[in-house]
């Protein structure tokens, strides 16, 4: 899989930015890692809640067949006899 970060630019290259202006890009570029290192732990989070949501709903699933799947009262039954009145 191809590197999917944007090269970094060599700013002391460029001769018409000052000083004021590099150090308000080097700011933004340490807010934003800031932002996307946030978002991904949320996102890391949200996964984990995710899985452990749906393996609980799946255990409860499994269970409730093999619960009833025990179930034997009914195997047991026998039909009442009939009389016969005459």
């Amino acid at each position: 899989m191809a590197d999917e970060r944007m090269p970094k630019v060599d700013f002391s290259k460029e001769a018409s930015l000052n000083k004021n202006i590099l150090d308000f890009i080097k700011l933004a570029e340490q807010d934003n890692l800031r932002r996307v290192q946030k978002l991904q732990r949320i996102r890391r989070n949200n996964l984990v809640t995710a899985f452990a949501l749906g393996g609980t709903v799946l255990a409860i699933y499994g269970y409730s067949f093999y619960a009833v799947k025990q179930e034997s009262f009914l195997d047991d039954f026998d039909e009442p006899k009939i009389k016969d009145v005459q």
